[in-house]
C-alpha cells in the first residue's frame, strides 16, 4: 500500500513538472513506446490470462479511463512552442484514477494471482495511455503543421496558335 501511495505521489509530481515544459513529439511518443516493452511479461506463464480479459481491460482503459484525461488536457501554442494546458480537474482525475486502480486491484487480487492482476492492470493502463497520447499526437500535428498556401490557377491567356519560332526564310522570297 505504501508503494502504491508513493507511486501515485510520484506520478502527480511528474505530471505537474511535465506541464511546465514544452511538449515535443519525443515526449508524446516515448512513454507508450517504452511502456510497450512491458508486454514481455507475458512470456512468463504466471502472468497470462484469457485474451478476452486482455481485450476488455484494454478497451476499458482506452474508452472509459482515458476519457477524463482527454477532457482535462489540451495542447496549445505559446509563441514557437507547444505547451500542455490542463484544467484544474486534471490532478483530481489522476488521484481518482489511482484510487480506482487501488480499490479494483484489491478486489482482483482475491480472484486472480498477483502476477495476473499486475498484467491485467498493465494492459488497462496501456490502453488509457495509448489513447491519450494518440490524441496528444494529433493535436500536436495540427498545431505544428503549417498550412500550405492554396495555389490559385494562373490566369493564362489563350495560347497563340502560331508557332513560337518563325520558319526559316524561304529562298523564293529573296
Amino acid at each position: 500500500m505504501v508503494t502504491s501511495i508513493f507511486g501515485a505521489v510520484a506520478v502527480l509530481i511528474w505530471r505537474v513538472r511535465e506541464g511546465q515544459t514544452p511538449v515535443t513529439l519525443k515526449k508524446i511518443l516515448i512513454p507508450p513506446a517504452g511502456m510497450a516493452t512491458g508486454f514481455s511479461m507475458f512470456i512468463v506463464p504466471m502472468f497470462r490470462f484469457p485474451w478476452t480479459w486482455a481485450l476488455a481491460a484494454f478497451l476499458i482503459g482506452a474508452i472509459v479511463l482515458a476519457w477524463p484525461l482527454l477532457r482535462t488536457s489540451r495542447l496549445h501554442r505559446e509563441g514557437e512552442v507547444i505547451m500542455m494546458k490542463r484544467s484544474q480537474a486534471f490532478l483530481l482525475v489522476i488521484i481518482v484514477l489511482a484510487a480506482v486502480r487501488f480499490v479494483a486491484r484489491g478486489y482482483f487480487n482475491r480472484i486472480m494471482s498477483i502476477e495476473q492482476t499486475g498484467g491485467l492492470f498493465f494492459i488497462l493502463a496501456f490502453g488509457m495511455i495509448l489513447r491519450w497520447r494518440m490524441n496528444m499526437f494529433f493535436q500536436y500535428r495540427a498545431l505544428t503543421v503549417r498550412p500550405q498556401p492554396l495555389e490559385m490557377p494562373s490566369a493564362r491567356l489563350p495560347r497563340d496558335p502560331r508557332p513560337d519560332t518563325l520558319p526559316p526564310a524561304s529562298s523564293e522570297l529573296d
